[in-house]
């Protein structure tokens, strides 16, 4: 029997306005895949996780959500999935986009 990926968080994307949310939206559909990228050298946050869509930053994982994905990414571990969840143009721009993160199976 196949295991499926497990849900480990939702969040909305902090920053979304400050990046390009606002350009990419038109690519955003639910169940879109985003890409995780770690920032280790962000001046505000040693554990930022960015969230891209092609060559889009959309903004990151909250910081609150932040630190266990940043340390499994940054250890070589390819163990999540980001997809959109919901999108909602008519709501204020960082609450437009809600996504969550999977924890995909172990590879047998």
């Amino acid at each position: 029997m196949q295991k499926k990926s497990r849900l480990l968080t939702s969040f909305q994307i902090a920053g979304f306005t400050y990046y390009e949310g606002a350009l990419a939206f038109k690519h955003l559909t639910v169940g879109k895949k985003l890409k995780l990228i770690t920032e280790p050298d962000n001046r505000h946050d040693d554990h930022a996780v960015a969230l891209y869509i092609e060559n889009f930053k959309l903004g990151y994982v909250p910081r609150i959500e932040n630190k266990p994905i940043a340390l499994l990414i940054e250890n070589g571990y390819d163990a999540f999935e980001a997809i959109v969840q919901q999108l909602n143009q008519e709501e204020h721009p960082e609450a437009q986009v809600r996504v969550a993160v999977f924890v995909k199976p172990q590879k047998k």
